[in-house]
């Protein structure tokens, strides 16, 4: 196996629920051929050595970071206090990788802007990153090469090596198969699906029949996270939550026959963690936006000023908006073991703030995989 190269080792001592239809205010995009084959899979132990794949083994457990919609195209100090904080986190849950929601690169995907977004401010980020594209990865602009063009360079690429975008950084671009695929690693299985330029999202066919294909598939024994970029719930007051996606997943779940133990989004630049009652199943829908753009979503006014959690959503049968955080950038940290899935949301502080610190934890929740139960835990 080829040495990949992640990082750059640090100096001893330095330190919505709005239901809307895609309406068409950015035009699909095709999608560029895979440069991978079918079934679009990519095994952890590919990228990690074996060494890494059984400590993880033998841990018992698996944790991997994950946030959404990044890109510091304006003001790049949040994002970089987020992958500071990250960064300093893996010495303490000692993720396995981290996993990008889309949104990488503002706005239109471009080359040029992927040092200063992503290779940059994950300068000493020691894990492979992967990633599913988000709207912005997608979009084109006049004189844009074709859509994905840069993200297919950068994670897509059929050998690990340096880019030339990746300038200084000792990060090699990662070798995912697809612009949609699914990561197979020891106690989970991702399903990262790509929804496209529209707002809402959009899906062609073929991807829906491998979706459902790939759920079917998946090892039973293991959990099942799913990750799009565009919510299916959101209670924020700039996009809302989509019907494109949430029927997207539910026909899923229902041609398979099985639900997601998670589900992962972004697009709405804040964190908001919701919990769908479905099929006998409590499935929490997660959005998490909160990576480094510079402008927070608030939530929108139609629910009241402040929102006391848990709180029933009342335009949505079944879903509770279980918690969320409007005010503060931050990451996301999930553990996966044989029998539960424990996902934490951590903040990093703003210049308003009277605390102090790398990042401190709001927000943390428990998944029993056998009962399909779901839990605010301290």
């Amino acid at each position: 196996m080829v040495e990949r190269r992640f990082h750059l080792p640090r100096p001893p001592g330095k330190v919505a629920t709005i239901k809307q239809e895609s309406h068409g205010n950015q035009q699909f995009q095709p999608l560029p051929p895979p440069p991978g084959k079918k079934p679009y899979c990519l095994s952890l132990g590919d990228v990690l050595s074996s060494d890494q794949i059984n400590q993880i083994i033998d841990s018992k457990s698996i944790v991997f970071h994950t946030i959404g919609d990044t890109g510091g195209i304006v003001n790049g100090t949040p994002q970089q206090n987020v992958a500071d904080a990250m960064e300093y986190d893996c010495a303490i849950s000692k993720p396995s990788f981290f996993y990008h929601l889309g949104d990488v690169v503002y706005f239109y995907g471009e080359a040029s802007n992927y040092y200063a977004q992503f290779y940059e401010p994950y300068l000493h980020y020691p894990g492979p990153i992967f990633a599913i594209p988000g709207n912005h990865d997608g979009d084109i602009t006049v004189g844009s090469p074709p859509s994905l063009t840069a993200f297919v360079e950068n994670f897509c690429a059929k050998e690990p090596h340096l880019t030339p975008e990746a300038g200084e950084a000792p990060r090699d671009a990662m070798t995912q198969p697809n612009v949609y695929w699914s990561l197979d690693a020891p106690f989970v299985t991702v399903i990262g699906l790509y929804s496209n330029v529209p707002e809402g999202g959009q899906f062609e066919q073929e991807q829906l029949n491998w979706f459902s294909d790939q759920i079917s598939s998946a090892p039973k024994d293991k959990a099942l996270v799913i990750a799009v970029h565009h919510p299916a719930y959101s209670a924020d007051d700039e996009h809302g939550g989509s019907a494109v996606i949430e029927q997207a997943l539910d026909d899923g779940f229902k041609k398979s026959g099985r639900v997601a133990d998670l589900v992962l989004t972004g697009h709405v630049h804040n964190y908001q963690r919701f919990t769908r009652q479905f099929d006998g199943s409590e499935i929490p829908y997660i959005v998490a936006g909160s990576g480094g753009y510079h402008n927070l979503h608030r939530l929108n006014p139609y629910y009241g000023k402040n929102i006391t959690v848990p709180y029933k959503m009342p335009n949505v049968d079944n879903l509770t908006l279980e918690n969320y955080c409007v005010d503060n950038y931050g990451f996301m940290s999930i553990q996966i073991t044989k029998s539960s899935i424990v996902g934490q949301y951590n903040i990093v502080p703003n210049p308003k703030d009277t605390w102090s610190g790398t990042y401190k934890r709001i927000d943390r929740f428990q998944i029993d995989l056998e009962s399909h139960k779901v839990s605010s835990i301290q």
